[in-house]
């Protein structure tokens, strides 16, 4: 699963979607953003982590991920639509990234039944709080590197 939120680096698509739009940046969307993911908030995954940690089976595997799954394309034309901009005017369709996963997606059921872990923070609650951390930090957000850097 794709863990977002406030905080999140800048190379990932939401907050990279967010920081292009406002300083009138274009979004090189891959392959059309037709690939599919899981989106989880990263309050969600805290809420998993506590209850693995203080309930789960030692030595088990509990996999955190929300039972939802939306496009880059989708996800991207919510994040401009909360920011009142145009798909068209903001983003540039270009080649698919060779090697990247069409859609996959974890099976949370274990946390959920074994645990009673259930995810809280739907999509479009997740992306304002993400796009209301952008706008207030926007002027040292746009001092950082945007691109994704490889730390050796």
């Amino acid at each position: 699963a794709n863990v977002y939120g406030p905080g999140q680096q800048l190379y990932r698509i939401i907050p990279r979607t967010v920081l292009f739009a406002l300083t009138g940046q274009t979004l090189h969307l891959h392959g059309g953003g037709h690939s599919a993911r899981s989106f989880i908030h990263i309050d969600d995954v805290s809420r998993a982590t506590r209850a693995i940690a203080e309930r789960g089976e030692a030595g088990a595997t509990y996999h955190i991920s929300t039972n939802d799954q939306i496009t880059i394309r989708d996800l991207v034309a919510l994040v401009l639509a909360r920011l009142g901009m145009a798909f068209e005017d903001c983003v540039e369709t270009t080649g698919e990234r060779l090697g990247k996963d069409q859609s996959y997606m974890l099976d949370s059921s274990k946390l959920r039944t074994g645990l009673g872990w259930t995810d809280t923070i739907g999509i479009e609650e997740g992306v304002g709080s993400t796009i209301e951390w952008v706008k207030t930090h926007l002027d040292e957000l746009k001092a950082l590197p945007q691109h994704y850097q490889h730390k050796p």
